[in-house]
């Protein structure tokens, strides 16, 4: 499991560090403090276990800076010219290794180091993982992984990477009764199951078969849900990233959403989300059990320095600073007036 990761003048950060849970971990924060960008850097460090590719490559493919100069990524605030990335991850035997990354934008192109303290270690141990963007790729399926290797597209690899873990044919072997529990709670939400005719992503229900093109998005997010614990991508070992499970779902939808993701949680697997959405803040506040290790992680600027910071806290209540929470708060507060006659 990740345990932390360090920054030195990486993109929006000058210098910062975050301890992991090896449970639930939910990063909140304005806009442009680095949420995704943190989630990117550990995902690529997992997917190249697998994919064998450089960590300088990942990084570079996930981000995407202009001309593909990786060297965009040093942090430019305060005019420095190098930066670095450091994760960490707890082996089996329960030592931890490390993974980094050297950057500099001195030249035109900028050639990255990988530090070498770990870097074997960190190959012999794989580790599945799937990072859920924001924008649905589910409905733009049939066609897109042909495009991309065929045309110069402006698309961040972690498209096509969701996709072709979407496309994996179904695990052999039984489920087991833990894995078979999810599945029928996704297949009771979305009140079906996801087949794939022709490459492209369908919903057998009772109703019949519906592609998702016509499908609410809320659906194809359970749907995506319920083919990668089908097809063995998410299973006990491994780590899902999802920035804004929130993204167009109707608020109905979040409490199942959690309630499974709290349940992949006890199965073993290791999750990041990013949200803005109270509902789901509140949603795991209630449902989460102790056991379920749940860090919350509010990013911020701090108010002396403006750089990016990290407060963590293992308590809803004691999330500090909690923009979502504050907003809400406010909606209510103006309401009373309102109803006191106070506000117009």
């Amino acid at each position: 499991m990740l345990s932390k990761i360090k920054f030195e003048r990486f993109t929006a950060f000058e210098q910062l560090e975050v301890k992991f849970s090896p449970g639930i971990n939910i990063f909140i924060g304005e806009n442009g403090t680095g949420k995704t960008h943190l989630m990117k850097v550990a995902y690529a460090a997992c997917d190249i276990t697998k994919s064998k590719a450089s960590f300088a490559e990942k990084i570079n493919n996930v981000f995407l800076p202009s001309g593909r100069q990786i060297g965009r990524l040093v942090n430019r605030s305060t005019g420095s010219k190098t930066g670095s990335v450091r994760i960490f991850r707890t082996m089996p035997d329960g030592n931890e290794i490390a993974l980094g990354l050297h950057l500099s934008n001195h030249s035109i192109e900028p050639r990255p180091t990988q530090i070498r303290e770990h870097r074997k270690s960190w190959f012999e141990g794989q580790i599945e993982t799937v990072y859920i963007p924001v924008k649905d790729m589910m409905a733009n399926a049939p066609g897109f992984l042909s495009l991309y290797h065929a045309r110069e597209i402006h698309f961040e690899e972690i498209y096509v990477d969701i996709l072709r873990k979407a496309y994996m044919p179904i695990l052999k072997g039984p489920h087991g009764r833990q894995r078979r529990k999810i599945l029928e709670k996704l297949q009771t939400a979305m009140d079906g199951r996801v087949i794939v005719k022709n490459d492209e992503f369908l919903l057998h229900s009772k109703h019949g078969k519906l592609e998702f093109t016509l499908l609410a998005e809320g659906y194809r997010k359970l749907g995506l849900l319920w083919v990668l614990i089908q097809n063995g991508i998410l299973l006990e070992g491994s780590v899902l990233f999802w920035d804004e499970p929130e993204a167009n779902l109707n608020p109905k939808l979040i409490g199942p959403i959690v309630e499974i993701l709290l349940e992949l949680r006890r199965f073993g697997v290791q999750i990041f989300l990013a949200t803005h959405d109270y509902e789901v803040l509140k949603e795991f506040d209630l449902q989460m059990k102790k056991t379920d290790q749940v860090l919350f992680h509010s990013l911020f600027r701090a108010p002396q320095t403006d750089r990016i910071t990290c407060a963590s806290t293992d308590e809803y209540a004691k999330i500090s600073p909690n923009t979502i929470d504050d907003t809400f708060g406010s909606f209510i507060d103006r309401d009373i007036r309102r109803t006191m006659g106070g506000e117009k």
